[in-house]
């Protein structure tokens, strides 16, 4: 089945940006995005809301809007981040593109900033700081220090990959939001991996680097980062590192990388081999299988470091529960 798309209201014009939204039960938050976009300053945007089969009023939210303000994609079936983001890619006519996701917010000045920067510089990327936003509302600070971001002026593909190394990267820079110039998009046919839950962005944006992209840094904060409980994006687990490294194998093949990409392409390898390591531990930790947990720790030692990191906090109360039990 195909996706119902909304009609476009004038085919002959091209907005400077398009706003792609992937939504999935998002009806709480949806229009805090939507509303942010339409707020963007000096540059003509228009709005593409994707609803990625919701089960709740998200479709009925997105529709609520004119068409000539909100275009609406409705899926026939549940395609995941990657795949709603491809449908809202492949409608898309804006110069440049840029991936808004349903429960966080752009500020106003953001598009046309990095819009700016990257054409003044021929770029074809660019990203800019996030704001961090809890759930109970409390802004905390800057994801990265403006000095980080004024030092690297763009983002090289080493650069890039070093800044997604899993459980090590001092700075993650997997967490940005880039946007894209379309035609560069299209004329080297890049899209989402629709077979990935978690990592869709990395692979996308390394792609980019490695098809020749520039990614020049806006240092100042035009992304609004909302972390909200439950999010897949917080939620690691087994299969995600498992289809991240596939992802991995298949990027080594297409793409030539020169040697301090090489580099940190093997040290991003071996992050995700000691995170499936460690995942598995815990997966059997779980399931109160101490041997199985053992046996793994024992073939990759490296992964019980991991075992220090904030998040494994429960888990060692898991395992401290399974040991009290064995000792009744």
């Amino acid at each position: 089945m195909q996706p119902d798309v909304s009609p476009i209201p004038d085919v002959s014009f091209v907005p400077d940006v398009s706003f792609i939204i992937a939504a999935y039960n998002a009806e709480a938050t949806l229009d805090r995005a939507i509303a942010s976009a339409i707020a963007q300053k000096d540059v003509s945007v228009e709005i593409i809301v994707v609803d990625d089969k919701s089960r709740d009023a998200t479709l009925d939210v997105a529709r609520a809007y004119p068409q000539d303000i909100v275009r609406v994609v409705a899926l026939p079936q549940n395609r995941g981040p990657g795949g709603a983001r491809n449908a809202g890619l492949d409608v898309a006519r804006g110069r440049w593109v840029a991936v808004l996701d349903s429960d966080d917010a752009v500020f106003p000045g953001r598009m046309a900033a990095m819009i700016g920067r990257a054409e003044k510089a021929n770029a074809q990327i660019a990203v800019d700081n996030l704001q961090v936003v809890r759930e109970d509302g409390v802004v905390e600070d800057a994801m990265f220090p403006r000095q980080y971001l004024e030092r690297l002026g763009e983002i090289s593909l080493a650069t890039y990959i070093a800044g997604n190394v899993v459980f090590e990267s001092k700075f993650n820079l997997g967490y940005l939001k880039p946007i894209f110039q379309r035609r560069f998009l299209d004329e080297n046919r890049l899209r989402y991996d629709e077979k990935l839950r978690i990592g869709e962005d990395y692979i996308l944006f390394a792609d980019a680097l490695a098809k020749g992209g520039r990614c020049v840094v806006e240092p100042d904060i035009g992304y609004a980062y909302h972390i909200l409980s439950g999010s897949i994006s917080r939620v690691l687990e087994l299969h995600h590192v498992e289809a991240m490294r596939e992802a991995d194998a298949k990027f080594a093949q297409i793409h030539r990388m020169d040697e301090a990409a090489l580099a940190a392409f093997a040290r991003r390898g071996r992050s995700l081999r000691k995170a499936a390591s460690f995942l598995a531990m815990v997966q059997h930790i779980k399931a109160r299988s101490p041997f199985k947990a053992i046996r793994t720790a024992l073939s990759d030692p490296a992964a019980v470091r991991h075992m220090g990191m904030p998040i494994a906090v429960r888990l060692r109360r898991v395992a401290a529960q399974f040991a009290v039990g064995v000792g009744r």
